[in-house]
């Protein structure tokens, strides 16, 4: 439903540096930069935008999708290796539903940005 979304950051170089380590596990790349905003995604296609802003308001939440439980835990070491603050670590959130697998990291900012999958384990 959603084509793209984006941040505001106070500073470019420190929020692209977090992204780009920390979504690099689930695929994402920085594919377009400007003065002071780029765009991350995957397969030539930016969907999540950082830029500086002059109100940047923590207490967002962005969740990013993940194929497999092993990428959510790929991205939260990735997160916190590159500066980000645990938010709640990799494990099941059966409040959410039975194969509710994320993560939650703080990123430069503040803002809310988690990992999940929603694939159910194969026996």
């Amino acid at each position: 439903m959603l084509d793209h979304i984006g941040l505001q950051v106070h500073s470019y170089e420190r929020s692209k540096a977090f992204y780009q380590e920390a979504l690099a596990p689930l695929g994402y790349q920085l594919i377009l930069e400007y003065a002071d905003w780029g765009g991350f995604g995957i397969g030539g296609k930016p969907d999540f935008w950082i830029q500086v802003g002059k109100q940047v308001r923590p207490g967002l939440h962005i969740a990013f999708r993940a194929d497999s439980r092993e990428m959510v835990d790929a991205f939260y070491r990735a997160a916190l290796d590159a500066g980000g603050k645990d938010n709640g670590p990799p494990g099941l959130r059966e409040i959410y539903h039975p194969d509710y697998y994320g993560t939650f990291v703080m990123d430069p900012d503040g803002h809310n940005i988690e990992a999940v999958c929603h694939t159910p384990v194969q026996p």
